[in-house]
């Protein structure tokens, strides 16, 4: 058997120019490109003669089982094909390209990775919302709202009781557990941001405080894939938008 090779790319949060070069190389050298619901599809344009498979999960749509896309990498690397497994944002960020990786080397397949841009730190930025700032925060926690149980990460309450800024994907599902959290730790007038579809031409934000965000996502309808951002952090946004506002008006 000719065994292939495996490339997890991450692909980057979503605007389709915020891919790496390393892997839009990636890309142009693959066989095979099996890509994620997160994925702009306009990537596979790199990639014009591989055959794409889409294995996107999305919440209660499963197109294929995580086993299944193990082994769809497998053996497609036993026909000796390159695999590319594009990813949205990074891959060892919440992506599984780990598991994947060990999967497919177990197999005795050759194995590699092209970082992405995070979504957890790319999205606030695409709304001028830095995750660490003099004076604001010292540090970051990038935490998933949901565990693999389906339940509230435990460490979204540690979190709470600290300073730092609070970045959180898939969470929206859980997002009145997490405010409660931080409303316990006497935290209700903490900046909160919630950015669904970030960098993209969908993309749509809500600011509010941990009091009142839970009010102002119903009204504006946001759902997912949106990420959650809690901390004084939040506050640079409007302090940016008036400083341009000003500038515009004395120019």
């Amino acid at each position: 058997m000719n065994i292939g090779k495996l490339t997890v790319v991450g692909a980057g949060p979503g605007d389709v120019e915020l891919i790496t070069l390393k892997g839009v190389k990636a890309l142009q050298a693959a066989d095979v490109v099996l890509y994620d619901a997160l994925v702009d599809t306009r990537l596979l344009e790199f990639a014009p003669e591989a055959e794409h498979i889409f294995v996107g999960k999305r919440k209660g749509c499963y197109r294929f089982q995580q086993e299944q896309i193990n082994e769809l990498i497998v053996q497609r690397g036993g026909l000796g094909c390159h695999v590319v497994r594009l990813k949205g944002g990074d891959p060892f960020v919440f992506g599984r390209g780990a598991e994947e990786m060990e999967y497919a080397a177990h197999y005795g397949m050759e194995v590699a990775v092209v970082p992405g841009i995070s979504s957890a730190i790319a999205v606030p930025a695409s709304q001028n919302v830095p995750v660490t700032k003099r004076g604001a925060a010292e540090s970051f926690w990038v935490i998933t709202g949901t565990t693999r149980e389906h339940k509230l990460s435990e460490d979204v309450a540690l979190a709470a009781k600290s300073s730092a800024t609070i970045v959180i994907l898939m969470g929206m599902a859980k997002l009145p557990e997490i405010m409660a959290l931080f409303q316990g730790e006497h935290k209700s007038q903490l900046p909160v941001a919630v950015i669904q579809e970030g960098t993209t031409k969908n993309e749509k934000t809500v600011i509010g405080t941990v009091s009142t965000i839970e009010t102002k996502v119903l009204e504006e309808r946001l759902s997912n894939p949106a990420i959650i951002v809690i901390g004084e952090v939040v506050n640079h946004r409007e302090r940016l938008n008036a400083i341009k506002k000003e500038k515009m008006v004395f120019t």
